[in-house]
């Protein structure tokens, strides 16, 4: 029970820092497509790294332990990875959201006002991340937990910002902005708190959750940050931000651990 409550507990306070970030709505009006690019890539970055060093080679770990061979804890961490990517594809396809730069996915549907497709979309990704948090608490490592919760928290502030001022920028007031935004953060502890307890009571499949939560935040990175943060003309910029996030993701979860 302790783990799975600091499952909810580490996924509540990464969500409630996607409305720190939004906060940043009452002090710009805008932000550049280049800041905005740097801001997300260096979220995107964040998440990669946490999917290698606090997901998959864990997941590795923990397979090898239950099953005493390492081929079968590898079979498995790739039966996660893709069962988490082929996932979020079918969650992206059959489920209507909106992208600020991209535009509409899923089915076209005119019934649904654009702003839920909006908050769908940033569902979409945080629920992988809250669910990945509350599976490394569940593991019974809180330090892995902690670098989790620190990395997601931290890559969440300047994803909360680019939410609130996008929202600002198709006409919704500040506060509503900063509301919706802080809302698609609550996306988390949800998440923290189903993947804590599938793996409390269900231990053998903690090889499995972890493997899925990364393949779902892979899926995110390369099928939406990378190509949306690679449309205005920024790529360089946008790369080399994904590269800062992943050394400083990278730099918390061997100190942390």
């Amino acid at each position: 029970m302790n783990v799975i409550l600091m499952g909810f507990i580490g996924s509540l306070v990464a969500g409630m820092l996607t409305g720190v970030g939004a906060l940043g709505v009452f002090f710009f009006k805008e932000l550049s497509a280049k800041l905005e690019n740097s801001l997300l890539s260096f979220a995107a970055g964040i998440m990669l790294a946490a999917s290698f060093f606090s997901l998959i080679l864990p997941s590795i770990e923990y397979g090898e332990e239950i099953f005493s061979s390492k081929n079968m804890a590898v079979i498995i961490t790739i039966i996660g990875i893709m069962s988490g990517a082929v996932g979020l594809y079918l969650m992206h396809r059959y489920l209507p959201h909106e992208h600020f730069v991209s535009g509409h996915e899923g089915p076209d549907t005119k019934k649904i006002n654009r702003i839920w497709l909006f908050v769908f979309a940033i569902t979409l990704h945080n629920f992988p991340e809250g669910m990945a948090v509350g599976v490394g608490f569940a593991g019974g490592d809180v330090s892995n937990g902690m670098s989790l919760a620190t990395g997601i928290g931290l890559q969440n502030i300047p994803e909360g910002l680019a939410v609130a001022v996008s929202l600002l920028s198709i006409g919704y007031s500040k506060m509503k902005s900063f509301f919706i935004a802080f809302l698609t953060g609550l996306a988390e502890p949800i998440g923290g708190l189903f993947g804590s307890i599938a793996v409390s009571y269900a231990g053998p499949i903690m090889p499995w959750a972890l493997a899925f939560a990364a393949g779902a935040m892979l899926f995110i990175i390369s099928d939406e940050i990378i190509p949306e943060t690679h449309r205005s003309g920024f790529q360089n910029l946008a790369t080399f931000s994904l590269l800062i996030g992943f050394v400083s993701m990278m730099y918390l979860d061997a100190t942390l651990g």
